[in-house]
């Protein structure tokens, strides 16, 4: 555990005995990724550490701290040199679970592998696959329309991420989907460590004997034959085998990992505020602003790790080298310095700063794949389903950890 002292605090509203009573436990000194009420209390804690607290510190196992202020996250997530990815994103990662590249790696190596792993998911390539996917969107939605009621989660949004990505993009059998779902999942938010190891396993696994696989077939030109190919370090080296596996389960955890929670949170909010809904249904276009405004406000990737190569101050925080550090990206989208009303959902908000895909040489390098599922689903659902609303008992139910995740959610219409 990290031995540091009590990160200092002024005024009432930031005293321990306050903290506890208002969130269960001290949030500056004593902050818990995994704690049910977290989960719970997702929005008020946000806001209130992206206000109140620069920087908060955790004691869980080996202690992390998270920076939560968009300036002094953008400023870290940029200056990986200070703040390196080499060590993973994880706070308390299992141990023996491989690095996943190049999330996990720095310059050069994380800029070797982006230089070609980009161009797969550009915005003109993405664009490529909208039809793909706006036929997915309706073939999902075809199962149940004239039922009148879907479970969302299990029946669309946990679905069509990987529909888009497997089909377009990997070439994976969606027919594995569920599983590899569920590894995902069970992955990040077992409560148990040494579970997360084993799903992360079994992930790893599969996706190898893919690789291999594939190894054996004619070339197709596409994302997995890049991966195979490799690239050539700056010592000369060939990327080795470990490397190519951990780049597809990294891109295999991200494109099925994050979108359905804010196609999830959007189609709630929607549900829940007829207001809203009329105006999208009254103005199609402003569904693309709706759509950042969505991913701002329900972030699927609440904080990322880096590790300190130097001793650093943060907000006027010491932090030592070695130390873990979280990216606050969820709080960060909310920092009342850079917008109005940040804890309100608000679809027109113009020039909306949010930092859901992440900042820096590191950003996320499928949001445009990601952006073409949530319109095309929001574009699609609508004209389908234009009047729906959450089934009576089936109010979203939600788990927490250094990402967020949406379990069930009941729509009828």
């Amino acid at each position: 555990m990290s031995d540091q002292p009590a990160i200092p605090r002024t005024g009432t509203e930031t005293s321990k005995e306050a903290l506890i009573e208002r969130f269960g436990r001290d949030l500056v000194n004593d902050f818990d990724l995994d704690d049910p009420a977290f989960n719970e209390n997702f929005d008020e804690t946000l806001n209130f550490m992206v206000s109140k607290c620069p920087v908060v510190h955790s004691q869980v196992g080996r202690g992390y701290y998270l920076i939560n202020t968009q300036d002094d996250v953008r400023a870290a997530a940029q200056n990986w040199k200070t703040f390196s990815s080499a060590k993973g994103y994880m706070p308390n990662r299992p141990e023996g679970l491989p690095f996943l590249m190049p999330e996990e790696s720095d310059p050069p190596i994380h800029t070797r592998w982006r230089r070609v792993l980009n161009p797969h998911l550009s915005p003109k390539v993405c664009a490529g696959y909208e039809q793909a996917v706006r036929d997915d969107v309706n073939e999902l939605i075809d199962q149940f329309f004239e039922r009148g009621e879907c479970e969302f989660i299990s029946e669309f949004g946990a679905l069509l991420p990987g529909w888009a990505f497997f089909k377009n993009v990997l070439g994976v059998p969606i027919d594995d989907l569920a599983m590899l779902v569920n590894g995902v999942e069970e992955g990040t938010f077992s409560p148990d460590l040494d579970e997360r190891a084993r799903h992360f396993g079994e992930v790893f696994s599969y996706l190898e004997k893919h690789l291999k696989w594939r190894s054996t077939q004619p070339s197709r030109g596409d994302l997995i034959d890049t991966i195979l190919e490799g690239v050539t370090y700056d010592d000369g080296t060939e990327s080795p085998w470990e490397h190519k596996v951990s780049i597809l389960v990294d891109l295999t955890f991200g494109g099925i990992a994050t979108t359905t929670f804010v196609l999830g949170s959007a189609i709630h909010h929607l549900a829940t505020h007829p207001d809203q809904l009329q105006l999208l249904l009254d103005d199609p276009s402003l569904i693309e602003n709706a759509i950042e405004e969505y991913a701002r406000f329900f972030p699927p990737v609440v904080a990322l790790g880096r590790t300190a190569t130097t001793d650093v101050e943060v907000a006027g925080t010491p932090i030592k080298e070695g130390e873990f550090v979280m990216l606050t990206y969820a709080c960060a989208s909310r920092d009342p310095r850079h917008m109005d009303e940040p804890d309100k959902i608000d679809i027109r908000r113009e020039g909306i700063p949010h930092s859901t895909f992440g900042v820096g040489p590191h950003r996320c390098i499928g949001s445009n794949l990601a952006r073409i599922e949530l319109t095309a689903s929001l574009e699609e659902w609508l004209r389908r389903i234009p009047s729906f609303r959450v089934k009576e008992g089936g109010e979203p139910t939600y788990v927490t950890g250094y990402l967020r995740s949406m379990r069930s959610l009941q729509i009828e219409w």
